[in-house]
């Protein structure tokens, strides 16, 4: 048996449901690892969004943080 497939036998449920989910969309797998593309830029644009709302949640109007969130470069 190959080492990958190993787990099959053991009592791990969440390993088998993420090896489900992974052979369900392997071709989008096989994307991410092998295509020189990324979605970087966008992650953090909107990592720096999470991180000021809670900041600045109930202390400022949507006003301010519409300008925090378009102008900040």
């Amino acid at each position: 048996m190959p080492a990958g497939l190993a787990f099959r036998h053991d009592d791990l449920p969440s390993l088998h449901t993420l090896a489900v989910g992974i052979g369900r969309d392997l071709d989008a797998v096989i994307a991410g690892l092998t295509l020189p593309w990324n979605s970087g830029a966008v992650e953090g644009h909107v990592n720096r969004i999470k991180m000021l709302k809670p900041q600045m949640f109930g202390r400022v109007g949507f006003q301010l943080l519409r300008k925090w969130v378009l102008l900040v470069p």
